[in-house]
C-alpha cells in the first residue's frame, strides 16, 4: 500500500508545499504520481516520475521509500483533493489521499533561512524548536512520518504553558534525527522536513555551548 500521513493541509495563495509520500519495498522501481480529483476513479495525472511539469514536481527517494510531492505557485483553484499513486503493471494502483486547502490564512511555518518554508537544517548535536500556534481547541501533538506520535521523552521536549502555543524542542539531533515530521492539531497538519548534518569546523552560525540552531514557528488557523 502506499501511505502519507498528511490527511489535510493548507497553503497561503502563491506560495509552495511539499507532501512526502511512502511507499513498500515491492514499489521501489515504480512510476509514481500525483494525481488531482475528489474521485479516484475521474481524477487527473498532473506528474509522474517520468515527466515533468512547471506547477508539479516529484523526487523519489528509493532508500527512505518516499516520493514527495511538490505543488508550486498555489491558487485557490488549486485547493481540493489529491492522490499520491503508485503503477501497478497487473492490477489497480495503489494511492492515498490528502486535501488540500489554500487560503489567505493558512497554517505556516516560518524561520529565518532561505530554505523553502517546511525546510529545517540544522547540525549534529544541535537543537531544533518549533512552536506551534493554534486557534482550535483540540489537542495538539508532534508526529514523525511512518512513526508514533509523542508529547514528552528522550530528546524531545513540549511546553503548553504559553496559551495557544505548543512549544516542540528536539535536543541531542543525530544524522539519523532527519526526516519528516508534522505539527498537528485536531484534522490539520504541517509537514516539516529536518536535514541533520555534520557541522563544519568553524563557523560563526553553530554555538557548541547552546547549539541551538534554529527556530520554526507553526501558525495553525482552525479553517472550518
Amino acid at each position: 500500500m502506499i501511505f502519507s500521513i498528511f490527511s489535510r493541509v493548507s497553503v497561503k495563495a502563491g506560495d509552495s508545499i511539499s507532501i512526502p509520500c511512502l511507499y513498500g519495498s515491492q514499489y521501489t522501481n515504480h512510476v509514481k504520481y500525483l494525481c488531482y480529483g475528489y474521485y479516484w476513479m475521474t481524477c487527473s495525472t498532473e506528474v509522474t516520475t517520468e515527466t515533468q511539469s512547471r506547477k508539479f514536481s516529484i523526487s523519489d527517494d528509493k532508500i527512505q521509500r518516499i516520493f514527495t510531492v511538490t505543488l508550486k505557485d498555489l491558487t485557490n483553484n488549486d485547493s481540493g483533493y489529491y492522490w499520491c499513486a503508485v503503477e501497478i503493471d497487473k492490477g489497480p494502483d495503489v494511492r492515498n489521499h490528502f486535501n488540500l486547502s489554500v487560503t489567505k490564512e493558512p497554517l505556516t511555518v516560518f524561520h529565518s533561512s532561505s530554505l523553502a518554508s517546511h525546510e529545517i537544517r540544522a547540525f549534529d548535536r544541535g537543537n531544533v524548536t518549533v512552536r506551534c500556534h493554534y486557534r482550535s481547541p483540540a489537542e495538539a501533538t508532534w508526529c514523525r512520518l511512518g512513526g508514533s506520535c509523542v508529547t514528552n521523552g528522550t530528546g524531545v521536549t513540549i511546553d503548553a504553558s504559553v496559551p495557544n502555543v505548543f512549544t516542540v524542542t528536539m535536543s541531542g539531533l543525530k544524522t539519523e534525527s532527519s526526516g519528516w515530521y508534522q505539527c498537528v492539531k485536531g484534522d490539520l497538519q504541517m509537514p516539516v522536513h529536518v536535514t541533520v548534518t555534520k557541522p563544519p569546523t568553524t563557523s560563526k552560525y553553530y554555538n557548541y555551548k547552546s547549539k541551538t540552531l534554529c527556530t520554526v514557528i507553526c501558525k495553525l488557523f482552525d479553517l472550518k
